[in-house]
Protein backbone atom coordinates (compact mmCIF):
# COMPACT_ATOMS: atom_id res chain seq x y z
CA UNK A 1 0.00 0.00 0.00
CA UNK A 2 1.31 3.45 -0.93
CA UNK A 3 2.16 5.61 2.07
CA UNK A 4 3.03 9.32 2.27
CA UNK A 5 6.52 10.50 3.09
CA UNK A 6 7.43 10.17 6.76
CA UNK A 7 7.90 13.93 7.03
CA UNK A 8 4.14 14.42 6.83
CA UNK A 9 3.82 12.78 10.24
CA UNK A 10 5.84 15.65 11.72
CA UNK A 11 3.25 18.32 10.91
CA UNK A 12 -0.52 18.66 10.96
CA UNK A 13 -2.81 20.48 8.58
CA UNK A 14 -2.49 24.24 9.04
CA UNK A 15 -5.00 25.44 11.65
CA UNK A 16 -6.70 27.93 9.33
CA UNK A 17 -6.94 25.39 6.51
CA UNK A 18 -8.79 23.03 8.83
CA UNK A 19 -10.89 25.61 10.66
CA UNK A 20 -12.02 27.44 7.54
CA UNK A 21 -13.66 24.21 6.35
CA UNK A 22 -15.75 24.25 9.52
CA UNK A 23 -16.59 27.92 9.02
CA UNK A 24 -17.55 27.25 5.39
CA UNK A 25 -19.91 24.49 6.54
CA UNK A 26 -21.48 26.82 9.10
CA UNK A 27 -21.96 29.45 6.40
CA UNK A 28 -23.55 26.82 4.15
CA UNK A 29 -26.01 26.18 6.96
CA UNK A 30 -26.95 29.87 6.91
CA UNK A 31 -25.12 30.92 10.08
CA UNK A 32 -23.33 33.89 8.46
CA UNK A 33 -20.00 33.75 10.30
CA UNK A 34 -18.04 37.00 10.55
CA UNK A 35 -14.34 36.18 10.23
CA UNK A 36 -11.89 38.26 12.24
CA UNK A 37 -9.21 35.59 12.09
CA UNK A 38 -6.90 35.88 9.09
CA UNK A 39 -4.62 38.79 8.25
CA UNK A 40 -5.55 39.18 4.59
CA UNK A 41 -5.91 42.89 3.74
CA UNK A 42 -9.36 43.57 2.32
CA UNK A 43 -8.54 46.80 0.46
CA UNK A 44 -6.97 47.07 -3.03
CA UNK A 45 -3.47 48.24 -3.93
CA UNK A 46 -2.95 51.79 -5.12
CA UNK A 47 -4.61 52.75 -8.39
CA UNK A 48 -1.30 53.22 -10.22
CA UNK A 49 -0.28 49.71 -9.21
CA UNK A 50 -3.36 48.18 -10.83
CA UNK A 51 -2.99 50.40 -13.91
CA UNK A 52 0.61 49.26 -14.41
CA UNK A 53 -0.42 45.60 -14.17
CA UNK A 54 -3.12 46.10 -16.82
CA UNK A 55 -0.76 48.08 -19.05
CA UNK A 56 1.93 45.39 -19.03
CA UNK A 57 -0.58 42.55 -19.40
CA UNK A 58 -1.66 44.03 -22.74
CA UNK A 59 1.89 43.94 -24.09
CA UNK A 60 2.28 40.89 -26.36
CA UNK A 61 5.95 40.33 -25.42
CA UNK A 62 5.44 40.44 -21.62
CA UNK A 63 4.28 36.88 -21.03
CA UNK A 64 7.45 34.83 -21.26
CA UNK A 65 9.66 33.49 -18.51
CA UNK A 66 11.33 36.12 -16.37
CA UNK A 67 14.70 36.12 -14.58
CA UNK A 68 14.55 34.10 -11.36
CA UNK A 69 16.28 36.92 -9.51
CA UNK A 70 13.65 39.41 -10.68
CA UNK A 71 13.63 42.21 -13.20
CA UNK A 72 16.11 45.08 -12.77
CA UNK A 73 13.14 47.44 -12.38
CA UNK A 74 11.79 45.51 -9.39
CA UNK A 75 15.17 45.14 -7.69
CA UNK A 76 15.87 48.85 -8.12
CA UNK A 77 12.45 49.69 -6.67
CA UNK A 78 13.11 47.44 -3.68
CA UNK A 79 16.46 49.11 -3.07
CA UNK A 80 14.76 52.50 -3.34
CA UNK A 81 12.12 51.39 -0.83
CA UNK A 82 14.76 50.47 1.74
CA UNK A 83 16.62 53.73 1.16
CA UNK A 84 13.47 55.86 1.38
CA UNK A 85 11.87 54.32 4.46
CA UNK A 86 14.78 52.85 6.43
CA UNK A 87 17.78 54.84 5.21
CA UNK A 88 19.49 51.57 4.25
CA UNK A 89 21.73 51.31 1.18
CA UNK A 90 21.40 47.97 -0.64
CA UNK A 91 23.01 46.93 -3.91
CA UNK A 92 20.05 46.14 -6.15
CA UNK A 93 22.13 43.70 -8.21
CA UNK A 94 23.55 41.54 -5.41
CA UNK A 95 22.02 42.29 -1.99
CA UNK A 96 18.32 41.88 -2.78
CA UNK A 97 16.28 38.95 -4.01
CA UNK A 98 12.59 39.13 -4.97
CA UNK A 99 10.47 36.27 -3.65
CA UNK A 100 7.04 34.83 -4.36
CA UNK A 101 6.02 36.09 -0.92
CA UNK A 102 8.15 35.96 2.20
CA UNK A 103 6.64 32.58 3.15
CA UNK A 104 8.58 31.16 0.19
CA UNK A 105 11.65 32.83 1.62
CA UNK A 106 11.34 30.82 4.83
CA UNK A 107 11.59 27.64 2.75
CA UNK A 108 14.48 28.80 0.56
CA UNK A 109 16.53 30.23 3.41
CA UNK A 110 16.15 27.05 5.45
CA UNK A 111 17.19 24.94 2.47
CA UNK A 112 20.20 27.19 1.87
CA UNK A 113 21.55 27.19 5.43
CA UNK A 114 20.24 24.22 7.44
CA UNK A 115 21.23 20.57 7.17
CA UNK A 116 18.98 17.82 8.53
CA UNK A 117 19.62 17.58 12.26
CA UNK A 118 20.79 21.19 12.61
CA UNK A 119 18.97 23.33 15.14
CA UNK A 120 16.82 26.37 14.48
CA UNK A 121 15.77 28.94 17.09
CA UNK A 122 12.05 29.68 16.79
CA UNK A 123 10.09 32.21 18.90
CA UNK A 124 7.29 31.07 21.19
CA UNK A 125 4.76 32.48 20.42
CA UNK A 126 5.58 32.82 16.75
CA UNK A 127 4.44 32.32 13.17
CA UNK A 128 3.63 28.57 12.82
CA UNK A 129 5.41 28.27 9.45
CA UNK A 130 8.83 28.76 11.09
CA UNK A 131 8.18 25.52 12.96
CA UNK A 132 6.37 23.48 10.32
CA UNK A 133 8.79 24.11 7.46
CA UNK A 134 11.80 23.48 9.70
CA UNK A 135 10.32 20.14 10.74
CA UNK A 136 9.51 19.14 7.16
CA UNK A 137 13.13 19.85 6.19
CA UNK A 138 14.55 17.80 9.04
CA UNK A 139 15.73 20.57 11.35
CA UNK A 140 15.38 20.39 15.11
CA UNK A 141 13.24 23.13 16.66
CA UNK A 142 14.61 24.95 19.69
CA UNK A 143 12.05 27.39 21.06
CA UNK A 144 13.00 30.60 22.79
CA UNK A 145 10.46 32.40 24.94
CA UNK A 146 8.79 35.72 24.24
CA UNK A 147 6.90 37.08 27.25
CA UNK A 148 4.52 39.92 27.80
CA UNK A 149 6.50 41.27 30.77
CA UNK A 150 9.50 41.70 28.44
CA UNK A 151 7.56 43.45 25.69
CA UNK A 152 7.62 40.24 23.63
CA UNK A 153 11.34 40.77 22.98
CA UNK A 154 13.96 37.97 23.14
CA UNK A 155 15.48 37.34 26.57
CA UNK A 156 19.17 37.38 25.69
CA UNK A 157 20.23 36.23 29.16
CA UNK A 158 18.18 33.07 28.64
CA UNK A 159 19.52 32.63 25.12
CA UNK A 160 23.13 32.84 26.31
CA UNK A 161 22.51 29.99 28.78
CA UNK A 162 21.39 27.64 25.99
CA UNK A 163 23.61 25.19 24.13
CA UNK A 164 23.91 26.98 20.79
CA UNK A 165 26.58 24.77 19.26
CA UNK A 166 24.24 23.22 16.66
CA UNK A 167 22.08 26.26 15.96
CA UNK A 168 22.29 27.54 12.36
CA UNK A 169 19.33 29.93 12.09
CA UNK A 170 17.35 32.15 14.43
CA UNK A 171 13.91 33.38 13.33
CA UNK A 172 12.74 36.75 14.59
CA UNK A 173 9.69 38.76 13.59
CA UNK A 174 9.39 42.46 14.44
CA UNK A 175 7.00 44.14 14.57
CA UNK A 176 5.88 40.88 16.11
CA UNK A 177 3.05 38.68 14.97
CA UNK A 178 0.92 37.61 16.80
CA UNK A 179 1.66 39.83 19.81
CA UNK A 180 1.97 43.28 18.23
CA UNK A 181 5.22 43.94 20.08
CA UNK A 182 7.02 46.68 18.16
CA UNK A 183 10.53 46.56 16.77
CA UNK A 184 13.19 48.13 18.99
CA UNK A 185 16.58 49.28 17.82
CA UNK A 186 18.21 47.96 21.00
CA UNK A 187 16.77 44.51 20.21
CA UNK A 188 18.10 44.67 16.66
CA UNK A 189 21.55 45.72 17.93
CA UNK A 190 21.66 42.81 20.37
CA UNK A 191 20.52 40.39 17.67
CA UNK A 192 23.40 41.44 15.41
CA UNK A 193 25.87 41.07 18.27
CA UNK A 194 24.38 37.67 19.15
CA UNK A 195 24.65 36.50 15.54
CA UNK A 196 28.31 37.53 15.26
CA UNK A 197 29.31 35.96 18.56
CA UNK A 198 27.65 32.59 17.90
CA UNK A 199 27.95 32.26 14.09
CA UNK A 200 24.17 32.12 13.80
CA UNK A 201 22.24 33.59 10.87
CA UNK A 202 19.47 35.78 12.27
CA UNK A 203 16.50 36.13 9.92
CA UNK A 204 14.11 38.98 10.73
CA UNK A 205 10.67 38.72 9.16
CA UNK A 206 9.49 42.32 8.74
CA UNK A 207 6.12 42.58 6.92
CA UNK A 208 4.26 44.64 9.55
CA UNK A 209 6.45 47.70 10.07
CA UNK A 210 4.00 50.11 8.37
CA UNK A 211 0.74 49.02 10.06
CA UNK A 212 -0.36 51.44 12.82
CA UNK A 213 3.31 52.36 13.17
CA UNK A 214 4.62 55.88 12.78
CA UNK A 215 8.31 54.93 12.85
CA UNK A 216 9.18 51.82 10.80
CA UNK A 217 12.68 50.44 11.33
CA UNK A 218 14.75 47.61 9.86
CA UNK A 219 17.34 45.19 11.20
CA UNK A 220 19.49 46.24 8.24
CA UNK A 221 19.95 49.66 9.87
CA UNK A 222 22.34 48.13 12.40
CA UNK A 223 26.01 48.36 11.36
CA UNK A 224 27.39 44.98 10.22
CA UNK A 225 23.90 43.44 10.13
CA UNK A 226 24.32 42.43 6.50
CA UNK A 227 27.34 40.31 7.41
CA UNK A 228 25.33 37.82 9.49
CA UNK A 229 21.62 38.61 9.07
CA UNK A 230 18.85 38.38 6.52
CA UNK A 231 15.67 40.42 6.46
CA UNK A 232 12.45 39.33 4.80
CA UNK A 233 9.89 41.90 3.72
CA UNK A 234 6.56 41.58 1.95
CA UNK A 235 4.09 43.66 -0.01
CA UNK A 236 1.14 41.62 1.28
CA UNK A 237 0.40 43.76 4.33
CA UNK A 238 2.01 47.13 3.65
CA UNK A 239 0.75 47.49 0.06
CA UNK A 240 -2.56 45.53 0.19
CA UNK A 241 -1.18 42.83 -2.12
CA UNK A 242 -1.47 39.46 -0.31
CA UNK A 243 -2.63 37.53 -3.36
CA UNK A 244 0.04 39.00 -5.61
CA UNK A 245 2.77 37.05 -3.78
CA UNK A 246 5.59 39.58 -3.93
CA UNK A 247 8.21 39.62 -1.21
CA UNK A 248 11.95 40.08 -0.88
CA UNK A 249 14.99 39.27 1.20
CA UNK A 250 17.95 41.53 1.89
CA UNK A 251 21.42 40.46 2.99
CA UNK A 252 25.03 40.29 1.83
CA UNK A 253 25.87 39.17 -1.70
CA UNK A 254 27.15 35.74 -0.60
CA UNK A 255 24.00 34.87 1.34
CA UNK A 256 21.80 36.09 -1.51
CA UNK A 257 23.71 33.94 -4.01
CA UNK A 258 23.14 30.83 -1.86
CA UNK A 259 19.42 31.52 -1.56
CA UNK A 260 19.19 32.20 -5.31
CA UNK A 261 20.86 28.84 -5.97
CA UNK A 262 17.97 27.16 -4.15
CA UNK A 263 15.32 29.42 -5.65
CA UNK A 264 16.48 28.92 -9.24
CA UNK A 265 16.00 25.16 -8.87
CA UNK A 266 12.44 25.53 -7.56
CA UNK A 267 10.69 28.30 -9.46
CA UNK A 268 11.02 30.27 -12.67
CA UNK A 269 10.27 33.87 -11.80
CA UNK A 270 7.10 35.91 -11.53
CA UNK A 271 4.96 37.32 -14.37
CA UNK A 272 6.54 40.51 -15.69
CA UNK A 273 3.33 42.49 -15.17
CA UNK A 274 3.30 41.64 -11.47
CA UNK A 275 6.93 42.66 -11.10
CA UNK A 276 6.57 46.01 -12.83
CA UNK A 277 3.33 46.74 -10.99
CA UNK A 278 5.06 45.90 -7.70
CA UNK A 279 7.84 48.31 -8.62
CA UNK A 280 5.16 50.96 -9.13
CA UNK A 281 3.63 50.16 -5.74
CA UNK A 282 6.96 50.75 -4.02
CA UNK A 283 6.60 54.35 -5.17
CA UNK A 284 3.27 54.89 -3.37
CA UNK A 285 3.06 58.31 -1.74
CA UNK A 286 3.56 58.93 1.96
CA UNK A 287 -0.10 59.96 2.03
CA UNK A 288 -1.20 56.60 0.62
CA UNK A 289 0.68 54.76 3.36
CA UNK A 290 -0.64 57.07 6.06
CA UNK A 291 -4.27 56.55 5.06
CA UNK A 292 -4.07 52.85 4.14
CA UNK A 293 -1.79 51.59 6.89
CA UNK A 294 -2.33 53.92 9.84
CA UNK A 295 -5.63 55.79 9.69
CA UNK A 296 -7.74 52.94 8.34
CA UNK A 297 -6.40 50.29 10.71
CA UNK A 298 -6.46 52.65 13.67
CA UNK A 299 -10.16 53.32 13.09
CA UNK A 300 -10.86 49.61 12.87
CA UNK A 301 -8.89 48.83 15.99
CA UNK A 302 -11.31 50.83 18.12
CA UNK A 303 -13.90 48.14 17.45
CA UNK A 304 -11.43 45.33 18.12
CA UNK A 305 -10.51 46.94 21.44
CA UNK A 306 -14.18 47.14 22.34
CA UNK A 307 -14.58 43.44 21.52
CA UNK A 308 -11.65 42.65 23.81
CA UNK A 309 -13.27 44.74 26.54
CA UNK A 310 -16.58 42.88 26.21
CA UNK A 311 -14.77 39.53 26.37
CA UNK A 312 -12.94 40.65 29.50
CA UNK A 313 -9.53 40.45 27.85
CA UNK A 314 -6.53 42.61 28.72
CA UNK A 315 -4.39 44.09 25.93
CA UNK A 316 -1.52 46.53 25.35
CA UNK A 317 -2.75 49.73 23.72
CA UNK A 318 0.75 50.39 22.31
CA UNK A 319 0.93 47.26 20.14
CA UNK A 320 1.25 47.71 16.38
CA UNK A 321 0.33 45.66 13.30
CA UNK A 322 -2.92 44.47 11.79
CA UNK A 323 -4.07 42.37 14.74
CA UNK A 324 -5.07 42.95 18.34
CA UNK A 325 -3.62 40.46 20.84
CA UNK A 326 -5.26 40.08 24.22
CA UNK A 327 -4.99 37.94 27.36
CA UNK A 328 -8.13 36.00 28.26
CA UNK A 329 -9.79 36.11 31.69
CA UNK A 330 -8.63 33.59 34.31
CA UNK A 331 -12.00 31.82 34.43
CA UNK A 332 -11.37 30.15 31.05
CA UNK A 333 -9.31 26.96 31.11
CA UNK A 334 -7.69 27.85 27.76
CA UNK A 335 -8.06 30.27 24.88
CA UNK A 336 -9.92 27.85 22.62
CA UNK A 337 -12.69 27.53 25.18
CA UNK A 338 -13.34 31.24 24.64
CA UNK A 339 -12.87 31.33 20.85
CA UNK A 340 -15.17 28.33 20.35
CA UNK A 341 -17.88 30.01 22.39
CA UNK A 342 -17.48 33.18 20.34
CA UNK A 343 -17.70 31.15 17.12
CA UNK A 344 -20.68 28.97 17.97
CA UNK A 345 -22.72 31.40 20.04
CA UNK A 346 -21.86 34.82 18.60
CA UNK A 347 -20.98 33.51 15.12
CA UNK A 348 -17.66 35.39 15.01
CA UNK A 349 -14.40 33.62 14.12
CA UNK A 350 -11.35 34.86 16.04
CA UNK A 351 -7.98 33.17 16.48
CA UNK A 352 -6.94 31.21 19.57
CA UNK A 353 -3.36 32.01 20.57
CA UNK A 354 -2.33 28.40 21.16
CA UNK A 355 -1.68 27.96 17.43
CA UNK A 356 1.36 30.24 17.82
CA UNK A 357 2.93 28.16 20.59
CA UNK A 358 2.47 27.33 24.25
CA UNK A 359 3.14 30.93 25.30
CA UNK A 360 -0.01 31.88 23.41
CA UNK A 361 -2.28 29.55 25.38
CA UNK A 362 -3.84 32.38 27.40
CA UNK A 363 -4.31 34.80 24.47
CA UNK A 364 -6.59 35.47 21.52
CA UNK A 365 -6.01 37.45 18.32
CA UNK A 366 -8.45 39.65 16.41
CA UNK A 367 -7.71 40.58 12.79
CA UNK A 368 -8.28 44.14 11.63
CA UNK A 369 -8.72 42.99 8.02
CA UNK A 370 -12.46 43.61 7.98
CA UNK A 371 -14.38 46.76 7.17
CA UNK A 372 -15.75 48.81 10.01
CA UNK A 373 -19.34 47.71 9.42
CA UNK A 374 -18.26 44.07 9.80
CA UNK A 375 -16.35 44.84 12.97
CA UNK A 376 -19.32 46.76 14.33
CA UNK A 377 -21.65 43.84 13.54
CA UNK A 378 -19.23 41.43 15.24
CA UNK A 379 -19.16 43.66 18.30
CA UNK A 380 -22.96 43.73 18.47
CA UNK A 381 -23.19 39.94 18.24
CA UNK A 382 -20.59 39.46 20.96
CA UNK A 383 -22.25 42.04 23.22
CA UNK A 384 -25.51 40.09 22.99
CA UNK A 385 -23.79 36.90 24.22
CA UNK A 386 -21.24 38.36 26.65
CA UNK A 387 -23.38 40.99 28.37
CA UNK A 388 -21.46 43.28 30.70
Amino acid sequence: MIQPAERLSLVSEYYFSRKLKEVAQMNAEGKDIISLAIGSPDMPPSEQTIEKLCEVAHQPDAHGYQPTQGTPELREAMAGFYKRWYGVELDARSELLPLIGSKEGILHITLAFVNPGDEVLVPNPGYPTYTSLSKILGAKIVNYDLREDNGWQPDFDELEKMDLSRVKLMWTNYPNMPTGGNARMETYERLVKFAHEHDIVVVNDNPYSFIINEHPISLMQVPQAKECCIELNSMSKSHNMPGWRVGMCASNAQFISWILKVQSNIESGTFRGLQLAAAEAYRNSDEWHRVANIERYRARRKYAERIMDVLGCRYDTEQVGMFLWGRIPDNYSNCEELTERVLHEARVFITPGFIFGSNGDRYIRISLCAKEEKLKAALCRIEQIFKI
